[in-house]
């Protein structure tokens, strides 16, 4: 309506001529459940959950400093060189001098306690990551329960930004034959499909010689429901990262085959000794290093690939950071039944070695690997950014009239946003129409009864590339002419 202007003047109105735009959202933001030393929030003020009655507080970060301030540090494993790889000092003396010295330290990666919060955010910002939210499940000593698991699901379904995520530590009912996670991923499959803005990603927990014993395990603790919301990685990877230990750890020392007067003794007392002695051994046992689940390296690949090439780029044929290799090598034979798996489409995700090239994620499937139409990480993660952007910058059209000029700006400013992504290679097609289509209006979308009962309906079609999976060069032999 008009200005009724009544004092004789100049006066300005400024005419909007541009169309409303769709700002994109951030599409590799995850959220990290597991336990943490401390959890404070920016106040200092204590945030670990109480059981029933105080749910888990994410917590923003962009930074492992950032982790460091507000949930401490990494769980000590003492408890792995005390039983397995207890370090030891071997001398060899002629005449009161020592001749010969030998320290060893080997400890086994698969007595690592479980608590792998601390590393796993060590791997996300190694291998690109960014801001991501922290959701602890409580201190060192708390069991991982179903119950804890999905408490810390609750608390990141009330957090909007968030987009994948990650369960990092192993749950306490963890054995040879199962996960004890089954419930947890049907959990999140769930809230993934109920909010329909983030992916779940997935370990397999067991730590085998067997590719077949720990895909089975994995297939076998995730319903047939909701599988196009997550994806499975395996195996584990065999990190740079040293196991965090205290000072209490105890030393045995021999002497020519007897005991030596460091025997018995904890790495503080040894310090107090003699310092070149205790840095002697801390550096022989920080050569161990720690076996980590993949999903955290993922999440950060899918920021670092986002950032560089956009969410539509499958995060796969990427070389993951901070790692030797994979804890098992995986052939391209062994594949085959982790990629398809005909009887129940559930696809898992292989991290490889190459010669040459190191370690690679060689996988790109949703759990949903029989089904055509969101078989690929990219393609779900591409429609999830897609509707997330659409379904914010459209809020301010709730309540205004339902009429074609509504229609005509809401049109509009989708299909400018669409054809920006097809612009920057994200659409199929070599015209905009061959890549999408935005459909409004009364007769297209809406019936008469849908304006009566206040609906406007917009239909959004895309053509989302898709990963080139298999590579087939065909060769022949060519007669001379």
């Amino acid at each position: 309506m008009a200005t009724n202007y009544k004092t004789p003047g100049v006066y300005i109105e400024e005419i909007s001529k541009l169309p409303a735009s769709i700002a994109p959202v951030e599409t590799a933001i995850p959220a990290f459940i597991g336990r943490t030393e401390f959890a404070k929030d920016e106040d200092g003020n204590d945030i670990f959950p109480v059981a029933g009655t105080k749910l888990p507080t994410p917590i923003r970060i962009t930074s492992f400093l950032d982790y460091q301030k507000y949930f401490g540090g990494a769980n000590s494993e003492t408890a792995v060189f005390e039983t397995s790889g207890i370090p030891t000092i071997t001398d060899t003396e002629d005449g009161g001098k020592i001749v010969k010295r030998v320290i060893s330290c080997n400890a086994k990666k698969s007595e690592v306690s479980g608590k792998y919060m601390y590393y796993a955010i060590q791997m996300f910002y190694a291998n690109g990551g960014g801001p991501c939210y922290i959701v602890s499940s409580g201190s060192y000593s708390t069991n991982i329960t179903n119950d804890a698991a999905k408490a810390g699901l609750d608390a990141i379904a009330k957090v909007d930004e968030p987009t994948i995520l990650v369960l990092t530590d192993k749950h306490n009912a963890f054995s040879s034959t199962k996960s004890g996670y089954k419930d947890v991923y049907d959990y999140a499959l769930a809230q993934c499909a109920r909010l329909q803005d983030r992916i779940a990603i997935f370990d397999a927990w067991v730590l085998s010689d067997s590719p077949y014993t720990d895909a089975g395990i994995v297939r076998e603790d995730i319903s047939m429901d909701y599988l196009k919301y997550g994806a499975a990685y395996y195996p584990w990877l065999q990190s740079t990262l040293s196991y965090a230990y205290s000072d209490s750890v105890v030393i045995k020392h021999q002497v020519n085959a007897g005991t030596g007067p460091y025997d018995g003794l904890t790495l503080a007392a040894i310090k107090a000794m003699d310092l070149n002695t205790y840095r002697t051994l801390v550096n022989e046992m920080d050569k161990n290093v720690i076996d980590l689940p993949p999903s955290s390296a993922v999440a950060g690949i899918m920021a670092r690939v986002d950032n560089n090439r956009g969410v539509w780029k499958a995060p796969a044929n990427e070389s993951v950071n901070l790692v030797t290799g994979p804890s098992l090598k995986v052939t391209a034979q062994q594949q085959e039944t982790l990629n398809i798996d005909p009887t129940t489409g559930k696809s898992i995700n292989v991290i490889r070695f190459f010669t040459g090239k190191g370690t690679l994620v060689w996988g790109a499937r949703t759990l949903a690997g029989n089904d055509n139409e969101w078989r690929y990480v990219s393609v779900r993660r591409f429609y999830n950014f897609v509707e997330e952007s659409v379904k914010k910058a459209t809020e301010f059209v709730v309540f205004e009239p339902n009429d074609a000029n509504t229609w005509l700006r809401v049109k509009t400013m989708c299909e400018n946003f669409l054809n920006q992504l097809w612009r920057q290679g994200a659409l199929q097609g070599a015209k905009p129409d061959d890549a999408y289509f935005v459909r409004i209006g009364l007769g297209v979308t809406m019936t008469s009864l849908d304006i009566l009962e206040g609906r406007m309906n917009v239909e959004i079609g895309m053509a989302a590339v898709r990963p080139a999976e298999f590579i087939i060069l065909k060769f022949s032999h060519k007669l001379q002419e």
